[in-house]
């Protein structure tokens, strides 16, 4: 008999609720993906502010919810699982997920499955392409996360080989985006601006490659900063700023060592299969770079499709079935959100 699980999401910026079905041959199928971001309200502070996202959580969690049932075409009453995103996050945005979990849980008395967000990212991946090969590799790449996974079970065998030591790479964009007088998320906007430059006009740094450095991990402050001098150098001489050479230039240093080093993990470990999510996933020249260099190596590339990269409510459900169809024991109504939540925590 199939179930259809509620999938709630409220880690950042995105109020997401997702429906999926999870078939008896462990098959899951997207019923419903509602989001309502508060980006807009954050824009002019060139950042998230955990204070208004949370605001935001609060006001379109209930209307985001109905949005998704009547998608689905589905009552609460035929919800049989809930999942939602216990961390990492901001604290704030996601005790209003996980209250309004506990609410729904305990008023239909079905089961509450607290998960992790990132674990969320690697899961969604199964909604488009199917189930994931085992083991295999995943990279996510987000605003506040840059890391490489090895994924051995996604209900409960997920270890981090490779993590970033300062700025994400989208936190990265975000960054040079303001140097460079671009809107706010920096990374579509970088990305168009790219397509016009050169991505070989200025050789910026590749941080973390150096024969002493630790192989899988990532470092995008310096890359940051060279961006800023360069802009800055170019300010004192009177020269007029070649935005999209430099959006080209950055996006390219990011794009060649995100997936220099997915790839060289894959090969080492002798894994066939590397999936990129997270929302920088969407990025035009990191899924060509990377499609490029897996057909090269033999590794299967798999890319959610843009809408499944960024945070939303179909990525948890997804998570929840997995975690559901695994026997995993149901977390308490006491839960409680963790903002460090480790990855290798799939669910509480």
């Amino acid at each position: 008999m199939s179930r259809v699980i509620l999938g709630i999401e409220s880690s950042c910026d995105e109020t997401g609720v997702g429906l999926v079905r999870l078939h008896d041959d462990g098959a899951v199928e997207l019923l419903a993906d509602e989001v309502a971001s508060s980006v807009e309200q954050h824009a002019r502070f060139g950042g998230v502010v955990p204070e208004v996202a949370s605001r935001a959580h609060l006001e379109a969690m209930r209307p985001t919810a109905e949005r998704a049932f009547a998608t689905a075409g589905l009552a609460l009453s035929d919800v049989d699982a809930i999942a939602v995103t216990a961390g990492p996050g901001l604290a704030g945005a996601l005790l209003v997920g996980v209250s309004a979990a506990k609410a729904y849980a305990a008023a239909l008395d079905v089961p509450l499955y607290g998960v992790n967000h990132l674990a969320g990212h690697i899961a969604v991946d199964t909604l488009q392409h199917g189930p994931l090969p085992k083991p295999c590799l995943a990279m996510l790449v987000s605003g506040g996360h840059t890391q490489l996974l090895r994924v051995d079970d996604i209900a409960g065998e997920i270890t981090e080989i490779g993590s970033t030591v300062d700025d994400a790479a989208g936190e990265a964009y975000d960054k040079v985006a303001r140097v460079l007088g671009l809107p706010y998320p920096g990374g579509p906007p970088i990305d168009k601006a790219a397509r016009e430059g050169n991505p070989t006009a200025i050789d910026f740094p590749r941080g973390m490659t150096g024969p002493r450095d630790a192989k899988f991990d990532f470092s995008f402050s310096g890359l940051k900063t060279a961006v800023a001098r360069w802009v800055e150098t170019a300010e004192r001489r009177g020269e007029e700023i070649p935005v999209n050479d430099v959006a080209a230039s950055f996006q390219e240093a990011v794009a060649d060592v995100l997936t220099a080093k997915a790839v060289r993990a894959a090969k080492e470990m002798g894994i066939g299969t590397l999936v990129i999510s997270g929302g920088v996933a969407a990025n035009s020249r990191l899924s060509c770079l990377a499609r490029e260099r897996c057909e090269a190596a033999g590794i299967e590339l798999r890319v959610p499709r843009p809408r499944l990269c960024t945070d939303n409510g179909a990525m948890i459900a997804a998570l929840g079935a997995h975690v559901v169809a695994a026997e995993k024991k149901p977390s308490a109504l006491d839960l409680s959100a963790n903002p460090a939540l480790p990855v290798e925590v799939v669910s509480l």
